[in-house]
C-alpha cells in the first residue's frame, strides 16, 4: 500500500526573499508534471477564509500553468477526492485543520486516496503535520480541539515544520524547540524530522529524500540527534 505514496511535504509556502510558494516551484512541477497534473484539488480548511486562501494558492499555480480549485466549493468532498489530480493542503492552525477533517470526515477519504490510489499529496506546515502519524510536534497555539491528535498517517513518523535550532547568543530562559521536541520524544519513543525553512521531504513510495539546500534535524527515538544534508535518503524512517 505504501509503495502508491507520492508525497511533497514542504516546512512552508513562504521563505524570505521568494513570492509565495516559489522558492518549492521546482518540486511542485516536478510532482505534477510526473503526475500529468493540470488542476489541484486545494484544502484551506487551516485558515479562517476558506475563499481568500484559495484565492492566494490560486494566484500563485495558476501562472504556472495550473488550474486550483477549493476543496471548501464542492457539494460532495468525497467524490472530490475521489476524482482529483492531486491535493494540496496548506498551512495554518494545525489543531483548526485537523479539527475539520475530523468534522467532515475526510481522513479516511484522503488516506485512502492517496496510500491506494497514489493521489499525490502537497503538504505545507499545517498540511505537512496533518500528513504525518500525529499533529503532537506541531508549534501552533491549541485554538480548538480535535477529537484526537492521530493525523492522516501517511507517513510514520513525525515532522516539526519550521524547525529553528536553538540560538546560543540568546538571553531567553524559555524552553527551546530542541526541549520541547526531546520532550515528546521521550514520552513517546518516536522520531522527529526537524525540517528547516526552505526544505522539504519528497516520498515516492518507499522511498524518501530530502530536498532544500539546508539541512534537516532528526530526533532519534532513543534520544539521540542527527544533522541530515540536502538529498539524504529518509527511506529508513518508514520503517515502523
Amino acid at each position: 500500500m505504501g509503495s502508491a505514496r507520492n508525497l511533497l511535504l514542504l516546512s512552508s509556502s513562504r521563505l524570505h526573499g521568494y513570492g509565495y510558494l516559489e522558492h518549492a516551484r521546482a518540486q511542485l512541477e516536478d510532482l505534477f508534471k510526473g503526475a500529468n497534473v493540470k488542476t489541484v484539488l486545494f484544502v484551506p480548511y487551516a485558515l479562517k477564509d476558506h475563499d481568500k486562501y484559495t484565492k492566494t494558492v490560486r494566484d500563485a499555480l495558476t501562472p504556472w500553468g495550473y488550474a486550483v480549485e477549493g476543496l471548501h466549493t464542492k457539494p460532495d468532498r468525497k467524490k472530490a477526492l475521489q476524482e482529483a489530480q492531486a491535493i494540496f493542503v496548506g498551512g495554518g492552525n494545525t489543531f483548526v485543520l485537523l479539527r475539520t477533517l475530523y468534522e467532515m470526515q475526510l481522513l479516511e477519504p484522503i488516506r485512502e486516496q492517496v496510500l491506494q490510489r497514489g493521489l499525490p499529496y502537497v503538504g505545507s506546515s499545517a498540511g505537512t503535520n496533518v500528513a504525518t502519524r500525529s499533529i503532537h510536534t506541531t508549534n501552533d497555539m491549541p485554538v480548538t480541539h480535535p477529537p484526537s491528535f492521530d493525523a492522516l498517517a501517511l507517513v510514520p513518523f513525525n515532522i516539526n515544520p519550521h524547525y529553528l535550532e536553538p540560538d546560543a547568543g540568546t538571553e531567553h530562559k524559555g524552553e527551546t524547540r530542541d526541549e520541547r521536541i526531546q520532550e515528546f520524544v521521550d514520552y513517546h519513543q518516536l522520531p522527529v524530522l526537524g525540517l528547516r525553512e526552505g526544505t522539504s521531504v519528497r516520498v515516492q513510495g518507499d522511498r524518501v529524500t530530502l530536498l532544500g539546500e539546508r539541512n534537516a534535524k532528526l530526533f532519534k527515538a532513543d534520544g539521540g540527534a542527527e544533522e541530515l544534508a540536502p538529498q539524504a535518503d529518509l527511506s529508513f524512517l518508514l520503517q515502523k
